[in-house]
């Protein structure tokens, strides 16, 4: 604390420096600090305590704030919200449940801490349930439960909360807006995030450089790489956040050259490259097989940019390697990596096995992955993909076993297209869509349609031993076909098709895509777990290397 001749601190002084105590984590000086103010008797005002109390309880100090709170002297609404938002953080839900239900003046704050906090904690319905009773909302609850429901991974409900927000006529400030792009990335709500966009453009000062770089994310991750390129050259305010994301783009729609001559063109304009941006580099790579290029960009990111290769970008390359077929370098990249491999790592070799059908690598290394994460249904499946693919039934059906005997459940691929800004998500299976009985007679047709063309049903990606009609009948199913049935029904021919997967599509459906967007004159924009695809007059941009 620096004073002059002429000043000296006073009650409005010390809650900033008290919050820099905590901010910095400098527990000893805040202690000084605490004692000072109850020398001088300013311990005992409002804004003084709240201050107080957020920083012991940044500290973990909830003992010490407790007394804080407890001590003579004002305690007003400011003060609780500040203990209760302590509790929240530390993890004490009981705690910071039972104090804000004590409280009797409550104000909107103290229900917006409450929201956010059970929110942070993965209590996303109770915080729903709490946001739907708060009679006069703020903007900041409104963004605390679209947040909430964006960390959390429940990107349609965090859309829902929006909408209805634009039909109470709220009008969104840019934090809220940042949010809601994220989840419109996640889901391909290109129309709802082109609505976003509009908005933006009508109040110029909103497009700074973290909302400008979330429309460039979500553009490329709705498939409209074209869009994102606009945004990103006509940005005043770029950041090094902004480039990885417009790279990470280009190597999602496996654009790899542009990616990496992005990449030049961002150090010619004096911006440093971090670890996010090798990641997308060495994705764009992998996702074109250009394992030269990414050996020499993992090769030359200590040795010319200081920056210690990570976990994730050895996955990238152990992925690159393992595309490419290159699986017993891959796995010697494995063994002399500085950490111990993480799950993701093994995960990426065996992708690799079941690529190149090498069973033998395949069943070692799903063991392995399988000891590692035994409750993830995804290692389970791509192992008995690998089984089934050689013909061992048996050791499908053992694999069946141990997952029932354990518990693990299969997580359906959901398939998900947005129209006019409703997103309709299909399962296998399920029969729950309004429009299903019409989406399944288009579906037949179309299937019908393309047997004329040759089209033949690849039944080595069926993991069960059925009968062979039995095995086209369940590829014809998946969640892809349902929602391009769905999509070739609701808008008029010619239109682009957009659909996001949440699994890495089958061999069967890329072929069976390649060749509807050859029969029907269509553009299919499909985004699976790892990458896009773009299928148009019977072939697919990724040159058949996914």
């Amino acid at each position: 604390m620096v004073a002059t001749s002429n000043s000296r601190p006073n009650k409005f002084t010390y809650p900033t420096l008290l919050k820099a105590c905590g901010i910095t984590k400098a527990a000893k000086e805040g202690l000084q600090v605490h004692a000072y103010l109850i020398k001088q008797g300013l311990h005992g005002d409002g804004h003084i305590r709240s201050a107080g109390i957020q920083m012991y309880a940044s500290f973990g100090h909830m003992e010490a704030a407790q007394r804080m709170l407890e001590e003579d002297g004002e305690t007003d609404v400011i003060c609780f919200n500040a203990m209760i938002d302590g509790y929240l953080k530390s993890g004490d839900l009981d705690k910071a449940k039972e104090l804000f239900e004590k409280m009797e003046d409550k104000n909107v704050g103290s229900w917006n801490v409450m929201v956010t906090g059970l929110a942070r904690c993965g209590m996303i319905k109770e915080a729903r349930e709490l946001f739907d009773k708060i009679t006069e909302r703020d903007d900041i609850s409104w963004s605390a439960i679209i947040d909430g429901y964006v960390e959390g991974g429940y990107y349609k409900e965090a859309l829902e909360v929006f909408n209805v927000m634009q039909r109470e006529e709220i009008r969104p400030k840019k934090f809220v807006l940042s949010s809601v792009l994220a989840a419109c990335a996640n889901v391909g709500a290109l129309y709802q995030g082109r609505w976003i966009h509009a908005y933006v453009k009508k109040n110029p000062t909103f497009l700074d450089a973290v909302l400008g770089t979330a429309l460039v994310d979500m553009y490329a991750k709705c498939g409209r790489l074209d869009m994102a390129w606009d945004v990103f050259e006509t940005m005043k305010d770029k950041k090094v956040f902004t480039w990885n994301a417009m790279i990470c783009g280009l190597a999602m729609h496996g654009r790899a050259e542009d990616a990496i001559e992005l990449f030049s063109r961002m150090q010619k304009e004096k911006f440093r490259p971090n670890g996010i941006t090798f990641v997308g580099i060495l994705n764009a790579c992998a996702h074109k097989g250009m394992v030269d290029e990414g050996l020499k960009m993992l090769d030359c990111m200590e040795k010319v940019y200081d920056i210690k290769p990570e976990m994730e970008h050895y996955g990238c390359i152990v992925d690159l390697l393992g595309r490419a077929g290159l699986l017993a370098e891959a796995e010697e990249l494995i063994h002399s990596m500085p950490m111990e491999p993480s799950a993701a790592v093994w995960g990426a070799l065996l992708g690799g096995c079941r690529k190149h059908g090498n069973a033998e690598l395949g069943e070692r290394v799903g063991k392995i992955l399988i000891q590692l994460e035994p409750q993830n249904s995804g290692r389970y499946a791509l192992l008995s993909n690998i089984y089934a693919k050689a013909g061992r039934w048996y050791d499908v059906e053992n694999l069946r076993k141990l997952m029932k005997e354990r518990g693990v459940k299969t997580t359906p691929g959901t398939s998900m297209i947005d129209l006019s800004g409703v997103v309709h998500e299909f399962k296998m299976g399920e029969a729950s869509h309004p429009q299903m009985k019409e989406i399944y007679l288009t579906l037949k047709k179309m299937i019908d349609r393309l047997a004329l063309e040759g089209y033949s049903p690849d039944i080595s990606q069926v993991l069960f031993d059925i009968e062979e009609e039995q095995k086209e009948t369940a590829l014809q199913y998946h969640s892809e076909k349902l929602a391009i049935a769905f999509g070739l029904i609701n808008t008029k021919p010619g239109t682009t098709i957009r659909i996001m997967n949440s699994l890495r599509i089958c061999e069967d459906c890329h072929s069976a895509i390649k060749l509807i967007s050859q029969v029907y004159n269509r553009e299919i924009i499909l985004r699976d777990r790892a990458r896009y695809h773009h299928f148009r007059n019977g072939t697919c941009s990724c040159q058949d290397f996914w």
